[in-house]
């Protein structure tokens, strides 16, 4: 299993409206990296929600539940989507500040390319943020 990060602003698709509908394809995305990344998402995957621009934090978890496929809002062939079900809404959620404050995630995708909409994590960095959560 891998694990993921996924940012997505608030005011355009909230942790809370992901909850509400249950499930969603992850699409918008248009960097090749982030498209990479997607195309490396296996079903049961394990993925950080982030709130970007307003709160600027982790608040929960989420699952892949449908490898890649071709983005359903484009008819440009190099785009693609996953889906993914909402787990699980971290208790505390973890700020930017406190990212950037541990030694431990120093070295993470969402502090060197912070504009990175979706970023690979080892599994020790995902069970890190997690635990700064609890």
């Amino acid at each position: 299993m891998q694990h993921w990060l996924v940012k997505s602003e608030p005011v355009k698709y909230s942790w809370e409206k992901f909850n509400q509908d249950g499930r969603t394809f992850w699409d918008g995305v248009r960097n090749y990296q982030a498209r990479n990344n997607l195309r490396e998402m296996k079903e049961g995957d394990l993925v950080l929600y982030y709130h970007s621009n307003e709160g600027k934090a982790v608040v929960g978890i989420a699952k892949v539940v449908k490898a890649f496929y071709q983005d359903p809002t484009t008819d440009d062939k190099n785009w693609v989507v996953v889906d993914l079900v909402p787990v699980e809404t971290i208790k505390n959620p973890v700020t930017l500040e406190q990212i950037k404050a541990d030694p431990q995630l120093a070295n993470i995708s969402l502090v060197r390319q912070g504009r990175l909409s979706v970023m690979p994590l080892k599994a020790e960095e995902f069970d890190r943020i997690l635990e700064l959560g609890s």
